[in-house]
Formats: C-alpha cells, structure tokens, sequence
C-alpha cells in the first residue's frame, strides 16, 4: 500500500541504555518482567488468566530447557486505564508501557496473529518487545503455533539473549553435503516429509515436491511437515511445538549447513552457545531444587502525576537559559501534558519554593494558570535534593502514595549533595526525568533518572538546535493509545547573521492534523511570522508572549492535509529563531506514522563506533523506503548529520525491515550525546510492509502422523 503524503516526525533521545527493559535476573529467576496490554485491546479478564497460565508453565519449561539455571519470578501485569477498576489493581511504580517486554497489542494487521519478537540488531543484543495478540494469548491460534508457554519461552530467547530462529522461509531447503535436499532445521534429527499442499476450493491435494531446475531446490510450493511423534530433543528455535523438543541446539548436534537466520547473524553458532555466553549465563549456577511459581502484580495505569521542579539557580541567568527553560515548559503546559494530568511547580536554588501544588488539567484555564508560576529570575546556588523533596511534599499533598508519579527535573549544574537523596528517591516509587542544560548534569542526578525508569535529556545552549523544547516534548505520557499522544512533525532552528529569512514546509499526513500547534521563538527581536496552509491560505492570530519571546498558534479542528510553508523574517542581527509543530492523530482508527530511534550501547568509547537505529512504523507495521536522517548534538552542541539506511548492508542487520541503521564514527568528543531523527517520504513511494515480522515463532503447516 504507497502513502500519499508522509509525516516529518522527530524524536528525542539522549544517547542512553538502548533497552528500556526493567527485567532483573536474581538469584536464577528473572524479575520486573512487564506485560502490557494495550488499550484497544477490548477489555477481558480472561487475558490476564490466561498470561498468569501461560507464564506459570513456560517458566517449568524453561528452567528444564537452561539446565535448570532460569525461571520466570515476578510478573507485572499492566492494565490500561480504560478497563473496569478492581480492587486488585494497583498503581504502577516504575512499571510502564515504555518498559514493557511483551505487549498484548492487536495484530500488525487484520486476521494476522502471528506472535514475533521485535528484534533488529546484532546477535546476542537484547531484543525491543515480544508482540502477542489478544486471540494468540487466549489460546485460540495453538493450532498454528503449539502451546503458547513453549513459544513464550522461543520468543523470551530472541528478547533476552538475542538468538535467531533456526527455520528460514525464504529458504526453507537447502542441498546438503551429503547431496540431499534437506529441510532449514535444528537440529537435523527432526523426521518429517517434504510435501505440496494446495487447496481449491473445497478441495485439497498433497503430493510430492519437485525440484526446480533452476534453484536445483524443491520448488516454492514445497513444506516441510514434522512428525506428529518425535524423540529428537532440540531445537526450542527451529520448532517448539514438537512435543519432544525440550532443549536448545547446542554445540554438539546445531546444524551448521542450513541457512538459517542463527546462522547467519551468529557466525553459525548454536543458540545454546550464544546463550551459554550472556552475562546472564555466567552469573548464574544450576540449581538443584524447583523453582516456585511465578508472582504476579496487577496494575493499572491511571491519571499522570507531574511535578516540574525548576533550576532557578545564578547559573541559569547566562546563555539565555531562564527564558529557554520558560519557553519549553510552555509548551510542555500548553501541549504537551494530557487532559486529566495532574500538575506541580517548584522551583529550586539552595533551597525550594513550591509555586504550584497540584492541579488536575481540565481546561485552557488550569494550563494558563500554571503559566504564571514560572521563575522570572535566576540566583542562588543549587540544592537538587530540596527541590525534588518539595516535589515529594506536593505530590503527597493530594496522593499520600507517591508510586508512579513523575518528577521533571530540569537543572544546568553540579550539585554535589545530589547524592545523598538516592536512596530517598529509590524508595519512593517516583519516577525522576532529568533534563540536563548545558555540560555540566551531575552524575547523581543521572543515576536517580536511570533507577527510576525515567528519562533523561540533555540539551546545550546552541538554542538554535531547539534540545530544550525537543526534551519536554518527548515527556508526553507512553501509557495513553497512541492517537491521542501529541506527535512533533517540525523541529527546527537558525542561527541568523545577515540574511533575515527562515523558510520551510511542515508535512501534514492524512494520518495526523487533529490539535495541530505551531511554535516559534526567537532571541533578540520578534520576527514577522508568516504561515500558509495549503491552499495557499494565510493563518493569523498567533499568541504573541513578549517576555518569553515565542509566538504560538493552535489550527481549530483538523489541520488540512498538505504542505504548510512558514516564512520567518528577524528584526535583529545576530538572531536565533526556531520552529516547532506538533499535531495529533487524526482518527483513532487510523494509526499515524511515529519514529523510534535509539543506539546500540551507553557510552562512546573511541575508536569503536555506535550505531543509530531508526524505526519507522504506523502502528505495528514497518514502513519502507522513506528518507531517514539522524542529528547527532555533542555535548558543546556541534551537530552531526547522518542518513540512516534500510539495505542489510553495514550497520543495518535485515534489509527492508523499516529499520534504518548506520554506523556514528564521526564523535568529537567523550560524553553525552543527543540524537533526533527526521523521517519524511523519499523520491520514491514510501510503503506498508506487508510481510510476516521477522524473529516470529514458526508456523506449523500441519502434523505427518503415520507416515501421512
């Protein structure tokens, strides 16, 4: 299916950890593991039955199949807010759809139910997400996949350890050395037949297959069919749900000929040996005794709790950086937080002032009113530890248990006290999202922000490369389907020193428009704004705020889909303006198009490069042949550009996968880095991928019982 027109859609990530996954392995058994059912999904309280069923079993059969070294210990089970309440749902902590192992999620597309793990990097990489559909874990596709606990414990490989499936269907046979025509399989003792099955109609036929005279292979209709009954044991990656498979391939019996996708992404090892080489492995010892069940914890999402705490200490008055604060948090307040949010201020320098205690956002009225609590000065010196205290005091105001709320913490300087409320902040059950301005975040602050789940920014004081607006939007909640999350399809910004113009078109989709929001800021002057919508029509009434000097303007109902052309003129020389837009979806049937991007590891150690990673998909399905490019920001704000690409070649592990990949070697400097991606349609038709996910369990075509 080609898109007419494609989003321009950017994210915002600091370059951190690549999984976001909470799972902890202790003392053999694996906790903190998330489901998360998403909230489309019609509510059914056999889903959660069920998951407790599915996940009590694999967590046997995987202890018998790691030699009796993992199990499954505590489950969180995430419930969307949408559902009924009940007296044994909690309130998440640190647990949310962001962290999430497996999602429980309708399929990629109508009628498709296959269960995959999503998984695009190199071998023994943790993968992102397991995707089970609602019919898949009530049990009603274990014809085509087997008993779903043995196929959790398949994709739990792929997630965990980053192995690869042992079947390939674009290569299912292949001639061996013995000159035979052998199945894709692990291990080779697996028996079965090589058949055609066709079916017209009513009626179907089996036959032989015959070899193509060209691939010198079977022909493109031939299928392996497995016995019904089995002795071999191995492999939990080719085939699971043959009963007698209990193990992985392993050094001694892996089939090192076939072509398939472990051997390939793993230099022909065997599973059991990338897996005998995670650090999973080699901090752990078999155990002797059984392991008890799993415990599970039911949680529901509910409204957000938000307390921005504010640096307004005497560094925040150089490099502009008060009023850039002031203009991000605006539009944080006026876009980005959610209707029925509840909402904080403090600010902080050595010691804190709460501004605001918590008010619940129905209306412009509560966001205006929040506007007025902003610093307007800056002095003092800096006490990380008062602020989020304060924060603690006006959460607690209103909910006693502070789990799962969130603190925004925005500061631009070391503090060396910050340590000593750690411990505090782990306890709590808060969740710290750190934005860093300028070089100097401290290091306790990050470490607050890494055990609480949250996230964390950094932005420098190039303001022309827009970091601070950027960070607060990417603050918007993961817990709410995603057609009502606010989407930045515009980042951008220029340095102007002669010639006065910024110019440029913002993309809007059929896919997105609703709640369109258009911002500009500016440092000397403000600029003359002129804005188009695509016909050609000029929008006027932008909001002027003088003293934050920005400029915003909200498109009534559905913005008009097209090319909208701005044109900014400054009024000052040198100037810095910026432009950014942000819409929503415009049906919540119809998903947007987003960006995912992350890297492929924490630091940058030079020589050794990173890697970006962008995916672009609408809803679960991958997009293809779209333009991606990767801003890379150091910490003293210098920019790199880099073209992502989608051709299995270099960085990128599988061509035409919708995610887009390449090498970043081109770092100046140690430290923090920010990344942003921009997607939009290239020169040819961007389109669906309409193929069955990669890293999904194998399908099994049907059983040979008595040799029929």
């Amino acid at each position: 299916m080609g898109l007419l027109s494609f989003v321009f859609l950017l994210v915002l990530y600091l370059l951190q950890g690549s999984n976001t996954s909470l799972v902890q392995l202790n003392n053999n058994g694996y906790e903190g593991i998330i489901f998360a059912i998403d909230p489309r999904v019609p509510e059914d309280g056999k889903i959660i039955e069920q998951i407790k069923d599915m996940v009590t079993t694999a967590s046997t059969y995987l202890f018998e199949a790691t030699e009796k070294r993992f199990f499954f210990k505590n489950v969180s089970i995430l419930i969307p807010n949408n559902w009924k309440e009940n007296p044994q749902y909690k309130r998440p902590k640190h647990e949310s759809y962001k962290h999430a192992d497996v999602l429980v999620a309708p399929p990629t597309l109508p009628g498709r139910d296959e269960p995959y793990t999503r998984q695009f990097t190199v071998c023994e990489e943790k993968g992102e997400y397991i995707h089970f559909t609602p019919d898949f874990v009530l049990g009603k596709k274990q014809k085509e996949y087997g008993p779903s606990d043995r196929l959790f414990v398949h994709e739990w490989a792929h997630l965990r350890w980053g192995v690869f499936d042992e079947y390939n269907e674009d290569e299912p046979f292949y001639s061996a050395k013995s000159k035979r025509i052998e199945a894709t399989r692990c291990s080779t003792g697996i028996t079965g037949i090589n058949r055609v099955y066709k079916c017209q109609g009513n009626s179907c036929i089996t036959r032989g297959c015959r070899i193509d005279s060209k691939t010198k292979l079977y022909e493109k209709d031939c299928q392996f069919f497995p016995d019904k009954d089995q002795t071999e044991k191995a492999s939990i990656m080719f085939m699971q749900g043959i009963n007698s498979v209990v193990e992985f391939c392993n050094k001694e019996n892996h089939n090192r000929e076939a072509p398939s996708l472990q051997n390939k992404m793993c230099n022909s090892r065997s599973t059991w040996e990338v897996i005998s080489n995670s650090e999973d492995f080699k901090n752990t010892t078999s155990l002797v005794a059984p392991p008890p069940p799993p415990v599970f914890s039911l949680l529901k999402i509910r409204e957000r709790i938000v307390c921005l705490v504010l640096d307004k200490s005497g560094s925040m008055s150089g490099f502009n950086r008060l009023n850039r604060m002031n203009q991000a948090a605006k539009h944080f307040l006026l876009q980005t937080i959610e209707n029925g949010s509840w909402v904080g201020m403090v600010h902080f320098d050595s010691t804190a002032n709460i501004k605001s205690n918590l008010i619940q956002i129905i209306s412009s009225k509560e966001r205006n009113n929040l506007l007025e609590s902003l610093p307007t000065a800056a002095n003092g010196g800096t006490s990380i530890c008062a602020g989020i205290r304060s924060a603690f005091q006006v959460i607690r105001e209103v909910y006693p248990q502070i789990d799962g709320s969130e603190i925004v913490l925005l500061t631009d300087g070391e503090d060396n006290s910050a340590k000593n409320c750690i411990d505090e902040v782990k306890q709590s059950g808060a969740i710290i999202h750190l934005i860093a301005l300028g070089p100097s975040a401290d290091q306790a602050v990050i470490e607050m922000s890494a055990i609480t789940g949250g996230n964390h920014f950094f932005s420098s004081d190039e303001a022309q490369n827009n970091g601070l607006i950027d960070a607060f939007g990417a603050l918007a909640s993961g817990n709410t389907d995603l057609s009502q999350q606010p989407l930045q399809l515009e980042s951008k910004g220029l340095t102007l020193n002669n010639n006065p113009w910024m110019n440029g078109t913002v993309i809007i989709d059929s896919t997105v428009g609703k709640d369109t929001f258009f911002l500009v800021t500016w440092r000397g002057q403000a600029p003359v704004i002129s804005l188009w919508d695509p016909n050609g029509t000029p929008m006027r009434n932008f909001t002027m705020d003088a003293v934050s000097q920005m400029a915003y303007l909200n498109i009534p109902g559905t913005a008009k889909v097209g090319a909208w052309t701005y044109s900014l003129q400054a009024k000052a020389y040198p100037e810095t303006l910026t432009i950014t837009v942000n819409s929503q979806a415009a049906n919540s049937s119809v998903p947007p198009i987003t960006v995912n991007a992350k890297m492929n590891k924490d630091t940058n150690s030079f020589p050794s490069p990173m890697i970006v990673y962008a995916e672009v998909l609408q809803g679960y399905v991958p997009i293809l042949g779209a333009n991606v490019t990767a801003f890379i920001e150091s910490n003293n704000g210098k920019m790199e550009v880099l073209e992502l690409l989608d051709n299995g070649a270099g960085a990128d592990s599988f061509k035409n996968d919708g995610v887009y990949s390449r090498y970043f070697m081109a770092y100046s400097e140690n430290g923090r880095y920010s990344l942003k991606v921009r997607a939009h349609r290239g020169a040819n038709m961007a389109t669906r991928y309409l193929r069955h996910p990669l890293n999904r369990a194998a399908h099994i075509p049907g059983w040979v019982v008595d040799g029929e």
